[in-house]
């Protein structure tokens, strides 16, 4: 077999990108929420 040296992945999981994506999901649902709140603020009831 051949070595696929072209890569740098030494096999150890990318945290920072993790955190990163975890954050946007984070921040991304605080946004709506909060819109959610202000524009809607009775949704079910309309």
């Amino acid at each position: 077999m051949t070595e696929n040296t072209d890569r740098e992945d030494d096999g150890n999981p990318k945290f920072g990108r993790l955190l990163v994506v975890l954050l946007g999901a984070v921040v991304f649902c605080v946004v709506l929420t909060w819109v959610m709140g202000v524009f809607f603020p009775n949704f079910p009831n309309i």
